[in-house]
């Protein structure tokens, strides 16, 4: 059921509605009655692999509270939890591997080896890699006695199947989340109203901009096509998968976060006006927030202060001197951390080098910060100047969108292809002649272009008053009622007027990871 369709209104008012006039004590099992029903409305036959994450998660918890809790000896004590915490991470993630990776490692040793191995026809679940590791990390917080496992395997199911958020994220910690799914919520009306400002706002951002934009990268991308068009309307294309993507994304998250809200749940941020970065660092820590976090506490901190990781420390700094020897370790750990973003984001060669490409940057670019720092000061570059600002965004964007060749193409070999016709075949005449606007791509012709160049605008002044500190939502609801209901009227009125459904029929990119 996508968020972007009658069916899921029609869902979500019925949640809601149900959900103020039941009982409060009994509004989270209302909840997990959706969420499930939501879950099984994409098939029944996925519902026993959240039934199996949810169990492995559960059972960690509630096991190692047991061995926690025990008379045993601790240095005994810790053994027994490390020996539940790797067993049930090899189960939830064994489960995701399985799936995911077979067949794309049979398709590498066949290529290898010669081989002539079957594939095999699994099932792909929807939101596996976002609830498998919600549940992941909840089973390492526990072993960290951050808090107390859920006793109740009810109530942690659904802190698992949220139905909102268990397609796309964003990737919840139990210590946030939880609190509020169990919590007795009371009708409120300002909420209610933000939570819809909240959903409109996406519908406009995924329909309107992100929709569009896909018909240009969809014509491009699709196949060999790119083979009849210059390097211009490829880098154009490639323009509008930035536009695309984050449209997709971060309306669907609105969607999603406004969806929870009117149930008085809120969820974590997981867009920061990425385009406002000013390094590979920064966009991704504005960029997918919650992922970018949870590799951060749960795979990058314990590699880089792992033994193993302090002794290499140790000997690059006798090695290296000082300052590199102290930067290398980080470095490692981060090429590490983005080979993983780049194995979850799905199993392809082009997905590995989309994590390896932004590990790399990032550790080059943890490597070059002391010479960075002498380069500016002896060419009397100013740390605040507006100039230099907007050069590090720009470079960041660049930097971004050479990103996008890996993620977007079919596979790696046309990622380089696509690269190389970008610049081996662009011209400036293209922006001048017309050939872009009406011979590059013919069919799709001069509106669809305004259109997303009116939405782009309109989400670049928004981003900017927000980059400054201005809640451009709060503003709004201050105003008259009358100003209000106009600009939701002509929100609305965008939808259907100016937006369109992608070919998978209003799905959302995210989703199918």
């Amino acid at each position: 059921m996508s968020l972007v369709s009658l069916k899921f209104a029609l869902f979500l008012l019925a949640a809601v509605i149900g959900y103020y006039r039941i009982p409060k004590k009994w509004q989270w099992v209302w909840l997990l009655l959706f969420s499930y029903v939501y879950y099984a409305s994409a098939g029944l036959r996925i519902v026993p692999f959240l039934l199996f994450s949810t169990g492995v998660s559960y059972l960690a918890g509630r096991m190692m509270d047991r061995i926690k809790n025990s008379q045993t000896e601790k240095k005994l004590k810790q053994k027994r939890k490390r020996f539940v915490l790797l067993l049930m991470l090899l189960l939830d993630f064994g489960m995701l591997a399985v799936i995911k990776y077979t067949n794309f490692t049979l398709a590498n040793m066949n290529r290898l080896f010669d081989l002539q191995l079957s594939f095999q026809a699994f099932l792909l679940p929807l939101g596996i890699s976002f609830y498998t590791f919600q549940s992941a990390g909840y089973i390492i917080d526990v072993y960290w006695e951050k808090y107390e496992a859920e006793k109740n395997p009810f109530r942690f199911a659904l802190f698992v199947s949220f139905f909102p958020q268990i397609l796309q994220g964003p990737i919840g910690r139990f210590d946030r989340l939880a609190r509020q799914l169990y919590e007795e919520h009371e009708f409120n009306w300002p909420r209610m109203e933000r939570s819809l400002q909240l959903i409109l706002w996406g519908f406009f951002k995924k329909m309107v901009i992100a929709d569009n934009a896909a018909r240009v990268v969809g014509e491009v991308f699709w196949g060999n096509n790119y083979q009849k068009y210059s390097g211009t309307t490829i880098l154009v294309a490639v323009l509008g998968y930035s536009i695309q993507l984050y449209g997709d994304f971060s309306g669907g998250m609105d969607v999603v976060k406004g969806a929870a809200s009117l149930f008085g749940i809120e969820l974590d941020e997981n867009f920061k006006r990425p385009f406002f970065a000013v390094s590979i660092a920064d966009f991704w820590h504005r960029w997918h927030i919650t992922l970018g976090t949870w590799m951060k506490d749960y795979v990058f901190y314990p590699l880089s202060l792992s033994k193993t990781m302090l002794r290499f420390g140790k000997f690059a700094r006798k090695l290296l001197g000082k300052n590199l020897g102290r930067a290398l370790p980080i470095c490692l750990a981060n090429i590490i951390v983005f080979f993983i973003v780049g194995v979850w984001h799905g199993a392809n060669w082009k997905y590995i080098a989309y994590g390896l490409y932004n590990g790399l940057l990032i550790g080059f670019s943890g490597l070059m910060t002391p010479t960075a720092r002498k380069w500016k000061s002896a060419w009397h570059i100013p740390a605040k100047s507006t100039v230099w600002h907007l050069f590090q965004i720009f470079r960041t964007f660049l930097l971004v969108n050479i990103s996008w060749y890996f993620d977007r193409a079919d596979n790696l070999t046309h990622a380089f292809a696509l690269m190389q016709k970008t610049v081996t075949d662009f011209h400036f005449s293209d922006f001048r002649d017309g050939t872009l606007m009406l011979k590059g791509v013919s069919q799709i012709g001069p509106r669809l272009y305004n259109i997303v160049l009116f939405g782009c605008l309109l989400l670049f002044i928004v981003s900017f008053y927000q980059e400054k500190g201005v809640r451009i939502g709060e503003v709004l609801r201050a105003k008259p009622a009358v100003i209000r209901f106009l600009v939701y009227l002509l929100l609305l009125y965008a939808l259907p007027a100016f937006g369109t459904l992608s070919s998978s029929g209003g799905g959302f990119i995210y989703a199918q990871f």
